[in-house]
């Protein structure tokens, strides 16, 4: 019963754990050009944060999406395999291993785009400081 209980709070956890995100920023650091005044430069780097989140908008969703629509088919196939080979209770079982097998995939299957969303959305970024003459940092 304990497993059961355990399950019940870990699996939402893990799922929302696996989920790839927006970036919240960037991960680079540009340093304004000497002599502009820092309000200016302020200015710059909200304008290219917005244009950055546009560039990168809604691709979390998609990858999200995908993951979600793996791990439906990992449990419909792990019980559709469980139950040829055990009837109902191997029904249970196998989209039991299905939907963590679904479920892990799908957390690397995010995890790994998230790096790729992050990537893009610095790009955009990066160009979008150095068009207004601004330094990357090294």
């Amino acid at each position: 019963m304990r497993l059961k209980t355990a399950s019940a709070f870990l699996l939402p956890a893990l799922l929302l754990s696996a989920c790839a995100e927006t970036p919240m920023g960037p991960s680079v650091m540009v340093l304004p050009q000497q002599g502009k005044p820092y309000a200016v430069f302020a200015q710059e780097q909200n304008f290219c944060r917005s244009q950055a989140q546009m560039a990168v908008s809604g691709q979390a969703e998609r990858q999200n999406h995908r993951a979600i629509l793996g791990g439906l088919a990992t449990t419909a196939l792990g019980a559709g395999l469980g139950a040829a080979a055990g009837g109902g209770a191997g029904a249970a079982i196998g989209a039991g291993a299905g939907a963590l097998g679904g479920t892990m995939g799908g957390g690397l299957y995010s995890n790994s785009k998230q790096g790729s969303i992050q990537g893009q959305y610095d790009n955009a970024y990066v160009a979008c400081m150095v068009s207004y003459k601004n330094l990357l940092a090294r």
